[in-house]
């Protein structure tokens, strides 16, 4: 699926008054995303602000410089995106993944609109514009850009640089091509750093957050001649590493290091109950199909769904469906 530029580009256009907003539990390719497109409809003039129903991760913070990005509830209520004209959801196409601003949604006069490339897709009464062929919705965030006419500049190309950098594990998972190695060119080319995103991606870890991938680590079970590792998460495990929720994100990837490894994922209990689930692929089993089962979604290498269990019928029902299709 392309994306129909014509008409997204009549959108922006036909409107000044923009929200955007993304997934919870924000990832580098929402807020990156978010970012960028935030500096693109700016750049034409638009007034913008950008809103999501979770709170930028502290690891995260950096995208962020001059903290922009609002919380609904906290620092920002539905009654001031009143006069919002257009809402743009980025970088999913779940009722799931909204959290409150889901509320917003089903709330809002504007005009509804979703960039994305997630191939898992809801009715969110909204115009889509996707291509699940993207690696990240970064990229279809430069492609407005250059749809738009306007020029990149720092402020917009070092979050998308990180956008695709992280949703690609750093250029390294397959669905990196040469083509994205020419846009990072052209993000470079428009003054993103590479020494400099890397090292707040990946050259700041908390002691908390290394005691946690720890844990992880020594949860880890193999299952069918190796073909399938799995560990988990308990919310108490916070407390006694002093790690935070946010520490557990891409802990699932440690798991593809294992020699043999076709399928992992992973449990992470939740503060309020239930369990998030990430599927990491390297076979033939599709994690979207998987996630589906669960209510969730994401694409053939990775994705994600929630479990509303205890830990015991979580972790049985997740390991029996995939036994099955392994």
């Amino acid at each position: 699926m392309s994306v129909d530029w014509s008409a997204f580009v009549e959108v922006i256009k036909a409107h000044q008054k923009f929200v955007l907003t993304s997934h919870i539990r924000p990832d580098c390719d929402a807020l990156g995303s978010e970012l960028g497109m935030a500096g693109v409809l700016e750049a034409l003039g638009k007034d913008v602000v950008i809103v999501n129903g979770h709170s930028t991760p502290p690891n995260l913070a950096f995208i962020d410089p001059t903290q922009r990005i609002r919380t609904i509830g906290e620092d920002i209520q539905l009654a001031d995106l009143e006069d919002r004209e257009v809402l743009m959801v980025l970088d999913t196409s779940a009722w799931a993944q909204l959290g409150p601003m889901g509320d917003v949604l089903k709330a809002t006069s504007a005009k509804k609109i979703i960039l994305d490339h997630h191939v898992s897709s809801d009715d969110l009464g909204a115009e889509s514009f996707k291509n699940t062929k993207a690696e990240a919705t970064g990229r279809l965030v430069l492609e407005a850009a250059e749809q738009l006419s306007v020029e990149l500049t720092p402020e917009i190309a070092t979050p998308l640089f990180a956008a695709v950098a992280t949703d690609t594990g750093w250029y390294r998972f397959a669905s990196a091509g040469s083509g994205t190695y020419r846009l990072a060119a052209k993000l470079i080319d428009a003054g993103a750093s590479p020494p400099e995103i890397y090292g707040e991606l990946y050259e700041q870890e908390t002691l908390g957050r290394c005691r946690l991938r720890g844990v992880i680590l020594s949860r880890l079970e193999t299952e069918l001649d190796g073909r399938l590792v799995h560990t988990y998460v308990l919310k108490e495990d916070f407390d006694k590493c002093g790690a935070v929720p946010q520490d557990t994100e891409d802990a699932i990837n440690l798991s593809l290091a294992i020699s043999g490894t076709k399928f992992a994922f992973i449990l992470v209990e939740q503060k309020t109950g239930g369990f998030k689930l990430s599927f990491r692929s390297r076979c033939a089993l599709d994690c979207s199909k998987v996630a589906e089962h669960f209510g969730g979604g994401g694409h053939k290498a990775a994705a994600g769904a929630f479990i509303d269990e205890p830990f015991k019928i979580a972790q049985s029902a997740v390991l029996v469906h995939v036994r099955s299709l392994l």
